[in-house]
Protein backbone atom coordinates (compact mmCIF):
# COMPACT_ATOMS: atom_id res chain seq x y z
CA UNK A 1 0.00 0.00 0.00
CA UNK A 2 1.18 3.52 -0.75
CA UNK A 3 1.80 5.81 2.19
CA UNK A 4 -1.09 8.18 2.82
CA UNK A 5 -0.39 11.53 1.21
CA UNK A 6 0.53 14.28 3.69
CA UNK A 7 1.60 11.84 6.43
CA UNK A 8 5.22 12.83 6.74
CA UNK A 9 5.84 10.58 9.74
CA UNK A 10 4.21 7.59 11.40
CA UNK A 11 1.96 9.22 14.02
CA UNK A 12 1.89 6.28 16.43
CA UNK A 13 5.24 6.96 18.15
CA UNK A 14 4.39 10.66 18.28
CA UNK A 15 1.04 10.02 19.96
CA UNK A 16 2.04 7.20 22.30
CA UNK A 17 1.97 8.10 26.00
CA UNK A 18 5.27 6.49 26.89
CA UNK A 19 7.62 6.96 29.82
CA UNK A 20 7.89 10.59 30.83
CA UNK A 21 4.80 11.67 28.90
CA UNK A 22 2.92 14.64 30.38
CA UNK A 23 -0.59 15.58 29.35
CA UNK A 24 0.01 19.14 30.52
CA UNK A 25 2.80 19.46 27.95
CA UNK A 26 0.65 18.34 25.02
CA UNK A 27 -0.70 20.74 22.40
CA UNK A 28 -4.35 20.01 21.63
CA UNK A 29 -4.07 22.07 18.43
CA UNK A 30 -1.16 20.07 17.02
CA UNK A 31 -1.25 17.67 14.06
CA UNK A 32 1.65 15.28 14.78
CA UNK A 33 2.98 13.54 11.69
CA UNK A 34 0.61 15.27 9.27
CA UNK A 35 1.71 18.22 7.16
CA UNK A 36 -1.49 18.87 5.23
CA UNK A 37 -4.39 21.26 5.62
CA UNK A 38 -7.91 20.49 6.84
CA UNK A 39 -8.98 19.95 3.23
CA UNK A 40 -6.13 17.51 2.67
CA UNK A 41 -6.91 15.73 5.93
CA UNK A 42 -10.56 15.27 5.05
CA UNK A 43 -9.59 14.00 1.60
CA UNK A 44 -7.17 11.50 3.15
CA UNK A 45 -9.85 10.32 5.58
CA UNK A 46 -12.22 9.62 2.71
CA UNK A 47 -9.52 7.97 0.59
CA UNK A 48 -8.41 5.65 3.40
CA UNK A 49 -11.95 4.53 4.22
CA UNK A 50 -11.82 2.00 1.38
CA UNK A 51 -8.76 0.24 2.80
CA UNK A 52 -10.13 0.26 6.35
CA UNK A 53 -13.35 -1.31 5.09
CA UNK A 54 -11.43 -3.95 3.12
CA UNK A 55 -9.23 -4.83 6.11
CA UNK A 56 -12.26 -5.10 8.37
CA UNK A 57 -13.92 -7.42 5.86
CA UNK A 58 -10.84 -9.66 5.91
CA UNK A 59 -10.96 -9.70 9.70
CA UNK A 60 -14.59 -10.79 9.61
CA UNK A 61 -14.07 -13.32 6.82
CA UNK A 62 -11.17 -15.02 8.60
CA UNK A 63 -13.22 -15.37 11.77
CA UNK A 64 -15.40 -17.83 9.87
CA UNK A 65 -12.31 -20.02 9.42
CA UNK A 66 -11.06 -20.33 13.00
CA UNK A 67 -9.19 -17.01 13.26
CA UNK A 68 -10.47 -15.65 16.58
CA UNK A 69 -8.60 -12.35 16.56
CA UNK A 70 -10.41 -9.06 17.17
CA UNK A 71 -9.75 -5.39 17.83
CA UNK A 72 -10.94 -3.32 20.78
CA UNK A 73 -10.91 0.46 20.25
CA UNK A 74 -11.16 2.28 23.57
CA UNK A 75 -12.17 5.94 23.28
CA UNK A 76 -11.80 8.30 26.23
CA UNK A 77 -11.86 12.07 26.56
CA UNK A 78 -13.57 14.96 28.24
CA UNK A 79 -17.15 15.77 27.25
CA UNK A 80 -17.41 17.01 23.63
CA UNK A 81 -13.92 15.71 22.80
CA UNK A 82 -15.27 14.06 19.65
CA UNK A 83 -15.77 10.40 20.55
CA UNK A 84 -19.05 10.28 18.66
CA UNK A 85 -17.40 11.78 15.60
CA UNK A 86 -14.77 9.03 15.64
CA UNK A 87 -17.48 6.39 15.76
CA UNK A 88 -19.40 8.03 12.90
CA UNK A 89 -16.59 9.07 10.57
CA UNK A 90 -13.95 6.40 11.23
CA UNK A 91 -15.66 3.24 12.44
CA UNK A 92 -18.74 4.15 10.40
CA UNK A 93 -16.85 3.47 7.18
CA UNK A 94 -16.89 -0.31 7.74
CA UNK A 95 -19.64 -2.93 7.53
CA UNK A 96 -21.73 -2.54 10.70
CA UNK A 97 -22.17 -6.32 11.05
CA UNK A 98 -18.48 -6.49 11.96
CA UNK A 99 -18.67 -3.82 14.67
CA UNK A 100 -19.95 -3.78 18.25
CA UNK A 101 -20.40 -0.59 20.25
CA UNK A 102 -20.76 -0.02 23.97
CA UNK A 103 -20.76 3.03 26.21
CA UNK A 104 -20.16 2.64 29.94
CA UNK A 105 -21.56 5.31 32.18
CA UNK A 106 -22.93 5.17 35.72
CA UNK A 107 -23.18 1.50 36.78
CA UNK A 108 -26.63 0.05 37.28
CA UNK A 109 -27.61 -1.51 40.63
CA UNK A 110 -27.05 -4.97 39.09
CA UNK A 111 -23.58 -3.98 37.84
CA UNK A 112 -22.63 -2.62 41.25
CA UNK A 113 -23.19 -6.08 42.70
CA UNK A 114 -20.26 -7.38 40.64
CA UNK A 115 -16.58 -6.61 40.08
CA UNK A 116 -16.15 -3.43 38.03
CA UNK A 117 -14.91 -5.40 35.02
CA UNK A 118 -17.96 -7.68 34.99
CA UNK A 119 -20.00 -5.42 32.72
CA UNK A 120 -16.97 -4.80 30.51
CA UNK A 121 -16.34 -8.49 29.84
CA UNK A 122 -19.94 -8.90 28.69
CA UNK A 123 -19.42 -6.41 25.85
CA UNK A 124 -16.05 -7.49 24.51
CA UNK A 125 -15.80 -8.12 20.76
CA UNK A 126 -15.77 -11.72 19.58
CA UNK A 127 -13.46 -12.99 16.87
CA UNK A 128 -13.72 -11.06 13.63
CA UNK A 129 -15.17 -7.93 15.20
CA UNK A 130 -14.02 -4.41 15.89
CA UNK A 131 -15.36 -3.50 19.31
CA UNK A 132 -15.70 0.15 20.25
CA UNK A 133 -15.91 1.35 23.84
CA UNK A 134 -17.15 4.95 23.82
CA UNK A 135 -16.14 5.47 27.46
CA UNK A 136 -14.90 2.30 29.07
CA UNK A 137 -13.56 0.52 32.14
CA UNK A 138 -11.39 3.60 32.64
CA UNK A 139 -14.41 5.49 33.92
CA UNK A 140 -14.00 3.43 37.09
CA UNK A 141 -10.61 5.01 37.77
CA UNK A 142 -11.25 8.45 36.26
CA UNK A 143 -14.64 9.35 37.71
CA UNK A 144 -13.88 7.06 40.63
CA UNK A 145 -10.80 9.12 41.49
CA UNK A 146 -12.15 12.62 40.77
CA UNK A 147 -15.57 12.17 42.36
CA UNK A 148 -14.26 10.12 45.29
CA UNK A 149 -16.46 7.18 44.37
CA UNK A 150 -13.78 4.77 45.57
CA UNK A 151 -10.93 4.94 48.05
CA UNK A 152 -7.35 5.53 46.87
CA UNK A 153 -6.50 1.91 47.73
CA UNK A 154 -9.37 0.64 45.56
CA UNK A 155 -8.36 2.90 42.67
CA UNK A 156 -4.78 1.71 42.98
CA UNK A 157 -5.90 -1.92 42.83
CA UNK A 158 -8.05 -1.19 39.79
CA UNK A 159 -5.01 -0.02 37.82
CA UNK A 160 -3.42 -3.42 38.44
CA UNK A 161 -6.62 -5.25 37.52
CA UNK A 162 -6.94 -3.26 34.31
CA UNK A 163 -3.37 -4.10 33.27
CA UNK A 164 -3.95 -7.79 33.97
CA UNK A 165 -7.27 -7.69 32.11
CA UNK A 166 -5.81 -6.06 29.02
CA UNK A 167 -2.81 -8.38 29.01
CA UNK A 168 -5.27 -11.27 29.08
CA UNK A 169 -7.15 -9.82 26.11
CA UNK A 170 -3.97 -9.39 24.08
CA UNK A 171 -2.82 -12.92 24.93
CA UNK A 172 -6.10 -14.25 23.56
CA UNK A 173 -5.85 -12.38 20.26
CA UNK A 174 -7.49 -9.01 20.87
CA UNK A 175 -5.56 -5.93 19.80
CA UNK A 176 -6.28 -3.27 22.42
CA UNK A 177 -6.13 0.22 20.91
CA UNK A 178 -6.57 2.90 23.58
CA UNK A 179 -7.13 6.50 22.48
CA UNK A 180 -7.60 9.60 24.60
CA UNK A 181 -8.97 12.55 22.61
CA UNK A 182 -7.29 15.60 24.07
CA UNK A 183 -9.08 18.93 23.75
CA UNK A 184 -8.26 22.21 25.47
CA UNK A 185 -10.53 23.84 28.03
CA UNK A 186 -11.21 26.74 25.66
CA UNK A 187 -12.16 24.41 22.82
CA UNK A 188 -14.49 22.44 25.07
CA UNK A 189 -16.17 25.67 26.19
CA UNK A 190 -16.74 26.66 22.54
CA UNK A 191 -18.20 23.26 21.67
CA UNK A 192 -20.55 23.26 24.66
CA UNK A 193 -21.65 26.82 23.79
CA UNK A 194 -22.43 25.70 20.24
CA UNK A 195 -24.64 22.94 21.60
CA UNK A 196 -26.59 25.54 23.56
CA UNK A 197 -26.79 27.91 20.58
CA UNK A 198 -28.19 25.33 18.16
CA UNK A 199 -31.59 23.70 18.72
CA UNK A 200 -30.45 20.71 16.67
CA UNK A 201 -27.61 20.18 19.17
CA UNK A 202 -29.59 20.61 22.40
CA UNK A 203 -30.03 16.84 22.64
CA UNK A 204 -26.26 16.51 22.93
CA UNK A 205 -25.98 18.90 25.86
CA UNK A 206 -25.94 17.58 29.40
CA UNK A 207 -25.86 20.01 32.36
CA UNK A 208 -23.51 17.54 34.05
CA UNK A 209 -20.92 18.49 31.42
CA UNK A 210 -20.51 21.83 33.17
CA UNK A 211 -20.13 20.05 36.51
CA UNK A 212 -17.30 17.99 35.02
CA UNK A 213 -15.79 21.09 33.46
CA UNK A 214 -15.51 22.68 36.89
CA UNK A 215 -13.31 19.72 37.81
CA UNK A 216 -11.12 20.11 34.70
CA UNK A 217 -7.77 20.10 36.51
CA UNK A 218 -8.72 17.11 38.63
CA UNK A 219 -9.68 15.15 35.49
CA UNK A 220 -6.41 16.11 33.80
CA UNK A 221 -4.54 14.77 36.83
CA UNK A 222 -6.64 11.59 36.77
CA UNK A 223 -5.82 11.05 33.09
CA UNK A 224 -2.14 11.55 33.82
CA UNK A 225 -2.35 8.85 36.47
CA UNK A 226 -4.05 6.55 33.96
CA UNK A 227 -1.23 7.05 31.46
CA UNK A 228 1.42 6.58 34.14
CA UNK A 229 -0.14 3.38 35.45
CA UNK A 230 -1.77 1.69 32.46
CA UNK A 231 0.11 2.67 29.28
CA UNK A 232 1.87 -0.67 28.84
CA UNK A 233 3.89 -2.33 26.12
CA UNK A 234 1.02 -4.63 25.22
CA UNK A 235 -1.69 -1.97 25.46
CA UNK A 236 -0.22 1.55 25.20
CA UNK A 237 -2.22 4.76 25.32
CA UNK A 238 -2.31 7.14 22.37
CA UNK A 239 -3.15 10.77 23.15
CA UNK A 240 -4.61 12.40 20.04
CA UNK A 241 -4.83 16.20 19.83
CA UNK A 242 -8.52 16.82 19.22
CA UNK A 243 -9.06 20.56 18.87
CA UNK A 244 -9.03 19.97 15.12
CA UNK A 245 -11.73 17.36 14.59
CA UNK A 246 -10.46 16.48 11.14
CA UNK A 247 -7.02 15.59 12.50
CA UNK A 248 -8.38 13.54 15.40
CA UNK A 249 -10.47 11.47 13.00
CA UNK A 250 -7.61 11.01 10.58
CA UNK A 251 -5.16 10.03 13.33
CA UNK A 252 -7.51 7.47 14.88
CA UNK A 253 -8.24 6.09 11.42
CA UNK A 254 -4.50 5.67 10.86
CA UNK A 255 -4.06 3.90 14.22
CA UNK A 256 -6.98 1.59 13.47
CA UNK A 257 -5.79 0.93 9.93
CA UNK A 258 -2.32 0.03 11.16
CA UNK A 259 -3.79 -2.29 13.81
CA UNK A 260 -5.73 -4.09 11.08
CA UNK A 261 -2.72 -4.20 8.77
CA UNK A 262 -0.59 -5.70 11.52
CA UNK A 263 -2.88 -8.74 11.62
CA UNK A 264 -1.37 -9.65 8.21
CA UNK A 265 -4.55 -11.32 7.03
CA UNK A 266 -5.33 -12.44 3.53
CA UNK A 267 -8.60 -13.76 2.19
CA UNK A 268 -9.28 -17.24 3.61
CA UNK A 269 -8.65 -20.10 1.21
CA UNK A 270 -11.84 -21.84 -0.01
CA UNK A 271 -12.65 -25.26 1.40
CA UNK A 272 -13.84 -26.40 -2.04
CA UNK A 273 -12.48 -26.68 -5.55
CA UNK A 274 -13.22 -23.40 -7.28
CA UNK A 275 -13.08 -24.80 -10.81
CA UNK A 276 -15.20 -27.78 -9.85
CA UNK A 277 -17.88 -25.52 -8.44
CA UNK A 278 -17.62 -23.21 -11.45
CA UNK A 279 -18.32 -26.21 -13.72
CA UNK A 280 -21.26 -27.30 -11.56
CA UNK A 281 -22.68 -23.79 -11.67
CA UNK A 282 -22.41 -23.70 -15.45
CA UNK A 283 -24.63 -26.79 -15.67
CA UNK A 284 -27.47 -25.24 -13.70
Amino acid sequence: MKAVKNWIEDPAPLLRAGAGYTLAGSDADATPGFAGTKTAGEAALAANATEVSLLQEKLFANSLFDDSRSILLVLQGMDSAGKGGIVKHVVGSVDPQGVTHASFKKPTPEELEHDFLWRIRKRLPVGGQIGVFDRSHYEDVLAGKVLNLATPDVIDERYRQINDFESELVAHGTTVLKVMLNISADEQKARLAERLDRPDKHWKFNPNDIDSRELWNQYQDAYQAVFDRTSTTTAPWYVVPANRKWYARLAVQRLLMDALRNLNQDWPAPAFGVEEQRARLALT
